[in-house]
């Protein structure tokens, strides 16, 4: 994608989700309501042009994903992250795709983001309280825990929708547990070639998964050996 000239966040923020729009990643008015609503800005170290659609470094061999695999994860999940619903973002990063969930599910919902470097959660909580979602994150039904996400966290379980923001070499089974019937997970799973899994959990329990497309994620592993 191109840079966008030099206006402001608010205005380039919103081209971004324009553009998106236009190439028919972006469908919905709800995720484009909510993509402009949580300035990416707020969510990509300083210095990384947060606009172009593409993946950024945020430190400790992590990235923020492009634009348009945000907005693609937000599409396939966006029926499980209607008011009330809950949702689970592992891998949480910057926070970026978790403050978006809250604003989709609000205040009613339930929104928990996990992550293994701790660095990154404390950066995360930073950025989120300098978003639109800052409430959430204030009255607590946003919060975000310095955990190993391959166990997800069952403690709020079962979720209406998981996010996982990196490739699994399998599909953790602790995550198809904390998925509630009628409930859906994204995953990206491989190792050199990876497909975007959307794992479907039907009302009596059983699980339906498809591939929805080839992608290219950093791996979900230990923290140890993210940080080798």
């Amino acid at each position: 994608m191109e840079r966008f000239w030099s206006r402001g966040s608010v205005d380039k923020n919103k081209a971004l989700v324009e553009h998106l729009q236009y190439y028919d990643i972006i469908k919905s008015k709800k995720v484009a309501e909510v993509m402009e609503v949580i300035d990416r800005g707020a969510f990509v170290p300083a210095g990384s042009p947060p606009y172009d659609d593409s993946p950024m470094p945020i430190g400790y061999n992590a990235t923020i994903s492009a634009p348009h695999m945000h907005a693609t994860c937000l599409q396939l999940l966006e029926e499980h992250l209607q008011p009330g619903m809950h949702a689970l973002d592992v891998g949480s990063g910057t926070g970026y795709l978790t403050a978006c969930f809250a604003i989709m599910v609000g205040p009613q919902g339930q929104v928990v983001g996990v992550e293994h470097i701790p660095e990154l959660v404390a950066s995360s909580v930073e950025n989120i309280n300098k978003s639109s979602a800052a409430a959430f994150l204030k009255e607590g039904s946003l919060t975000i825990h310095h955990a190993d996400g391959q166990l997800g966290w069952p403690e709020s379980a079962p979720y209406d929708a998981i996010h996982v923001g990196a490739a699994a070499s399998e599909i953790p089974q602790s995550l198809i547990d904390q998925l509630k019937p009628g409930g859906r997970m994204v995953i990206p799973v491989g190792s050199v070639f990876q497909d975007l899994k959307v794992v479907d959990k039907k009302l009596d329990g059983s699980v339906s998964i498809h591939s929805e497309m080839s992608v290219r994620y950093v791996p979900l592993t230990s923290r140890e050996a993210q940080l080798r």
